[in-house]
């Protein structure tokens, strides 16, 4: 018999508590024996994806490799997605129908379209599902000026304060070919981390597992407040960093925004 488990990756500490020097593995099965071996079993979840961009629909074709029912939609048709849908597997909706009945949700759209999302779209989701938003802020290349961010907001607060949910920020920083070809084993050498920012630990722990599922070492990047420690112009943005080279550029960012990430 073999145990259930979910690893977690060393989490990023803020308070000067020494950060863990090995992964912890929370047991979802107590009854394993001690010195059993312990097997991560593989759940399919459904998985519902707001855009099918470079970074959505390219998590689109590794959650449908990996056994995931995706429902992805785009600011169109569902037809328009049917080379995507006939490729991956996935089923092509309405956006308005791709959180229905959903155990995580992605968002992956522009930042500033995030308010031209129709109000509770996420609601048909199952309760606590965790909701991912994958956006970045560019405004002198895309967004134009989002005056509350340009005062001090972290770009997720402001995204889920549009949506009127709770987010996880993560895959905002990786290059999508990299997503969509750089993952790797758990404990293989130069395993890329990915750092996760959101305030539930319940629902963190889900965004951890398939960070983990997708071949990336999850790091805890602390509450969505302190989002601004992954977001563009910060050390960790853009890196292929191992964990611990991203626990020290999470550490070393700063809130203030570099003039090329601020509207012209």
């Amino acid at each position: 018999m073999s145990c259930d488990h979910r690893v977690v990756t060393s989490r990023l500490l803020f308070d000067g508590s020494p950060k863990p020097s090995h992964r912890e593995c929370l047991r979802l099965d107590h009854r394993c024996a001690k010195g059993q071996r312990h097997r991560r079993k593989r759940y399919s979840m459904k998985i519902g994806i707001i855009g099918a961009g470079f970074i959505g629909g390219t998590l689109t074709r590794r959650l449908t490799e990996l056994g995931h029912e995706v429902h992805v939609s785009n600011s169109r048709s569902p037809e328009t997605l049917s080379e995507l849908a006939t490729e991956t597997g996935a089923t092509a909706v309405w956006a308005k129908d791709a959180a229905k009945e959903a155990d995580l949700v992605i968002v992956s759209i522009p930042q500033k379209n995030t308010p031209d999302l129709a109000p509770g779209i996420l609601d048909a989701r199952k309760p606590g599902a965790p909701v991912i938003e994958t956006n970045n802020y560019y405004p002198q290349q895309r967004d134009g000026k989002i005056e509350a961010i340009e005062n001090g907001t972290p770009e997720s607060v402001w995204v889920s304060e549009h949506l009127g949910v709770p987010v996880y920020k993560v895959f905002n920083g990786i290059y999508w070919k990299h997503l969509l070809k750089k993952g790797l084993p758990d404990g293989a050498e130069g395993r890329i981390a990915l750092p996760i920012a959101g305030d539930d630990p319940d629902g963190k722990t889900i965004v951890f597992a398939i960070v983990d599922e997708l071949g990336f070492d999850p790091v805890d990047a602390g509450p969505l407040a302190e989002s601004w420690r992954q977001q563009p112009g910060t050390p960790v943005y853009g890196k292929d960093f191992g964990v611990d080279d991203t626990i020290a550029a999470l550490k070393e960012a700063s809130p203030e925004r570099t003039p090329e990430w601020r509207a012209a």
